[in-house]
Order: structure tokens, then C-alpha cells, then sequence
């Protein structure tokens, strides 16, 4: 940033950007001298550099918080610029000031609309005398009325959204003590009618009146049973792929008994495995097949017992998941008999905190029983099999509804969406775990569900090409196909074929 000029000093220094404001007289002339003898050019009245005009657009940008504390001293960032974050929005940056003007620069307008001075709560931007506005005055003002195409204000869907991510991330305490600082605000700021409207908005935010929101989240955050109105967004987008694209599905590969028995303890064994239940494969079939858990881990044991009942039991494989409110009952019973040797995860109840996989945050425990019911009621308009089962995995997954046992109860429920119709359940091999992952953090975080759908087709397919007959022959035909590595820079899944 160039140094500030004195009044003694009669050179320029670094003639970059130059303002008038900033000089006094003597400079003041000898930039008119240079501007005459071409060493300078004008960007604007009051502007000068020594620049290329192409460099012109990028200085401004650089520069602007000085450009604005020169041109309009004592001004505040408003409407929708505050509302940004203080960044200009289609190269209009709007000020208050005790006058109205605008100024065109290279790549930015500024306007400045008459306005109340700084007030508490603002803040001075760089030293300068130039504020950014409170969040209460930012909120305030982006109530008012704009009219135009390219309206000064954000309007008041933009207010109400910001008011319920404050109320989410800050708490509601946050969002009452936000309240009464635009309440003392508004009279000064001539803003009591807008003062009105927030109040109202907040009021229906914290249910202590009868809501006036009106965005998908404000619907969402007041409804009997809130739910996450993102994860209802994502979900929509989901049924909606699986609705249109026809997938390629496999039928069931394990029909007789035994085959099953083998199938379901090969699908507990590998699932476990993903969530960190690791044991040996010859190890996991002591416990599993010939009752013998292991005396050191006897709730890992559980755990692989849980998911092989589940996947075993016509009951259970053939529970197809429910739409609307019996979804809750439903989990709940499901959840209990998979985690019934786990009492620490409290089985059968929903979280009550919140839970993580990595940077993937999952919806809030308040929102859990509204999100459930909420997202199930798409079920019934998604095609029978692995359609359905692919969005009643991802529901499972995507909502974490329990605080253990989510992944496994996931692809349980997405297995018994497969196996009612007489399509193939799935595997997921170790050497899969990693692509099986990534698929759904893209759907989560991209909300772009063609990997997560190209990868299942495939992992189907990839299931039902073995003979399940002879246990002793499927494991090691997997082995040879590498589906208990770990590494994909090592190992490639082999098909049998």
C-alpha cells in the first residue's frame, strides 16, 4: 500500500495510485505537471496513475477501501456489499454517506446513497475512515425496499436465510441478543418499518409467533418436525436421477440355503470391516458360523453377528423401508437388534448429539425425525430395486440417524430393497472401501450422484458373479480377486470371469 503523504512533502512517492484527497497543494500542482507532460493519466476525477490503462481494473479492486475512504470519508458499506461480505456485486459497491453520487472507476461503480453516519458496532476497514456496518445494521438495511432490475438490496428471502444460519450456527441466544441491537438501531437509522419485518422474522425463527418465513428452510425450521432442508434439496436430486436413468441390475445369485447363509455372512464379514470391525476372515467365521466368539472382543463379535442376522433372516431381508412416520418405529426396532450387545451407543435411540465422518457433517439431532420422515416419503416414487435401494442407502447414510452402526444398517436397508425383489444384495470388498466412500462424499458434498450410481451398478455386478455354493471356493476365488487388499496402488478388483 502506498504511504500516506504529509502535508510537508512535495513528492509523489509510489505513483501507482494516486488520490487528491491525500495531497496537499504543492502535490497537488506538481501532479497536474506531470499529468500535462504525460507521465500520469487520469482514472477518474481526483485519480491518477502511473499505469497502463489495462492494469487499471485490477488496481482499483486492490485499492478500493482506499479509493472509497478518500472519496466519500466517514462512509459505511451497505445492502447487498455489506451483505457480501463487503465485495462488490456486478462491479457495483454501494456505500452510505451524507451525500448521494456516484463515481464510475475502471471495473467499479461506487454508490453512494445518503445515509445515517457510522454507529456503534461499526467497524473502521484498514485504519481508514471508511466502516463496515454492524450485522444488525447490514440486515436492517437489506430489508428496505429496491425497486429496478439490479435492485441495492438483497430483499428479504436473503435476511430470513441469514437470520436462520445464525440461529443454526450461533444458537438462539445469539439470535434474541442480534434482535435487540436492531431494535435500538432502527429509529437512528430511520429504518423502523424494516425493524418491524425483522422482528417478525426472528420471532418466527425462535416459534414465539405465528411464522411468517417463507423460504425452503424457514418451511423447514418451523415445521411440526423441523427437518434439514439441504439434505431434502440433495434427496429430491437423487430421486430424480433414479427416476430417469434406467440402471443395470443383477439377479440374486445366492438361491439356494446354504448359498444364503454363505452370502450373508460374506456381506456382515466386509461390511464390518469397512466401519473398522476388523478380524480375520477365517477368524470372522468361527464367530459367525460355528458360535465361537472371541473372548477378547466379544462386542466386535456382536457386530458381525448383528449385520449376519439381519442379512440372513427373511424377516429382515425382506423388510423393505417404510415412507413417512412408521420409518421412525421401523429403525428404531432395526437399529435395537443390530447394536442390542453395544448399550454404550444406546441401541434403538436416536442421536442426541451431533456426529462426523471426516470433514462430512451429518444432520443435526433435532432435525433427524423430521428428515427421516421427510426424505422417506420419496421412496414410493423411485423404481423397485436397485433404484430404491440405492436411495434408501444413501437416506440411511446421508441422515446418520443413530450414533453407531450407520454405515452397516444403510447397506442392510439398501440390501433388503434388493433382495424383496429378487435382485442380487451387494458386497462391499475392502479393496472397494475406498471408491465406495469417495462416491458418497461427492453425492454429500457436490450433490453429483453419478459416481455414487455408476460405482453400485458395477459393485452389483461384481457380487452376483460368484458361486456362493462352497464357502471355502468363494473365498478364496475373492482373494484371487483381491477383495480383502487395502491398497489401490498395489491391487485392481478382479472380476471371477
Amino acid at each position: 500500500m502506498p504511504a500516506q503523504l504529509t502535508p510537508t512533502n512535495t513528492t509523489l512517492g509510489d505513483t501507482s495510485l494516486i488520490l487528491y484527497a491525500e495531497l496537499n497543494s504543492a502535490q497537488k500542482r506538481t501532479v497536474q505537471r506531470r499529468l500535462k507532460a504525460g507521465e500520469l493519466r487520469l482514472l477518474a476525477k481526483g485519480i491518477a496513475s502511473k499505469l497502463p490503462e489495462d492494469e487499471w481494473p485490477a488496481l482499483v479492486a486492490r485499492e478500493r477501501i482506499r479509493i472509497v475512504s478518500a472519496l466519500f470519508p466517514k462512509a459505511v458499506y451497505a445492502f447487498r456489499t455489506a451483505f457480501n461480505g463487503g465485495l462488490p456485486e456486478q462491479g457495483v459497491l454501494y456505500v452510505t454517506h451524507h451525500t448521494s453520487r456516484k463515481i464510475s472507476l475502471p471495473g467499479l461503480q461506487i454508490v453512494a446513497l445518503k445515509g445515517a453516519p457510522p454507529q456503534t458496532g461499526d467497524m473502521p476497514m484498514q485504519g481508514r475512515e471508511v466502516y463496515f456496518p454492524s450485522e444488525a445494521r447490514c440486515l436492517l438495511e437489506n430489508l428496505s425496499q429496491s425497486r429496478g432490475t439490479n435492485k441495492r438490496t438483497t430483499g428479504r428471502e436473503a435476511v430470513e436465510t441469514r437470520l436462520l444460519s445464525i440461529c443454526n450456527t450461533r444458537g438462539e441466544t445469539s439470535l434474541a441478543t442480534l434482535r435487540e441491537t436492531a431494535r435500538a438501531l432502527a429509529p437512528t437509522l430511520g429504518l423502523t418499518e424494516e425493524y418491524s419485518t425483522f422482528d417478525s422474522l426472528v420471532g418466527s425463527i425462535l416459534k414465539t409467533r405465528e411464522s411468517i418465513l417463507t423460504t425452503a428452510k424457514g418451511r423447514a425450521h418451523t415445521a411440526a418436525l423441523p427437518y434439514d432442508a439441504d439434505r431434502l434439496a440433495l434427496f429430491e436430486h437423487l430421486a430424480a436421477t433414479l427416476r430417469s436413468q434406467p440402471l443395470q441390475q443383477a439377479d440374486e445369485a445366492a438361491r439356494s440355503p446354504q448359498a444364503m447363509i454363505h452370502f450373508a455372512f460374506l456381506e456382515s464379514y466386509f461390511s464390518n470391516f469397512i466401519e473398522g470391525t476388523e478380524f480375520d476372515i477365517e477368524e470372522a467365521r468361527e464367530i459367525v458360523l460355528l458360535g465361537k466368539p472371541v473372548l477378547s472382543r466379544p462386542k466386535d463379535s456382536h457386530d458381525i453377528l448383528g449385520v449376519f442376522r439381519q442379512a440372513v433372516t427373511p424377516a429382515w431381508m425382506h423388510q423393505v423401508l417404510a415412507s413417512g412416520t412408521p420409518i421412525e418405529t421401523q429403525l428404531r426396532k432395526r437399529h435395537w437388534d443390530q447394536m442390542q450387545e453395544r448399550p454404550e451407543v444406546e441401541p434403538g435411540e436416536f442421536k442426541l448429539k451431533r456426529n462426523r465422518a471426516s470433514n462430512t457433517e451429518f444432520v443435526e439431532p433435532e432435525w433427524v425425525r423430521g428428515t427421516l420422515i421427510q426424505g422417506s416419503m420419496l421412496l414410493p416414487t423411485i423404481p423397485a430395486g436397485l433404484p430404491r435401494a440405492l436411495f434408501a442407502m444413501f437416506l440411511i447414510s446421508e441422515i446418520h440417524p443413530f450414533n453407531d452402526g450407520n454405515g452397516r444398517l444403510a447397506r442392510l436397508v439398501m440390501n433388503s430393497e434388493l433382495s424383496v425383489v429378487g435382485a442380487c444384495r451387494i458386497i462391499i470388498p475392502t479393496l472397494f472401501r475406498d471408491e465406495y466412500l469417495d462416491c458418497l462424499r461427492v453425492l454429500s458434498r457436490e450433490g453429483n450422484p453419478a459416481p455414487f450410481v455408476s460405482a453400485m451398478q458395477k459393485i452389483q455386478a461384481w457380487s452376483a458373479a460368484f458361486d456362493y455354493e462352497n464357502l471355502d471356493c468363494v473365498i478364496s476365488e475373492m482373494k484371487r480377486c483381491n477383495a480383502f487388499e487395502r491398497s489401490l496402488i498395489q491391487h485392481r478388483l478382479l472380476s471371477p470371469q
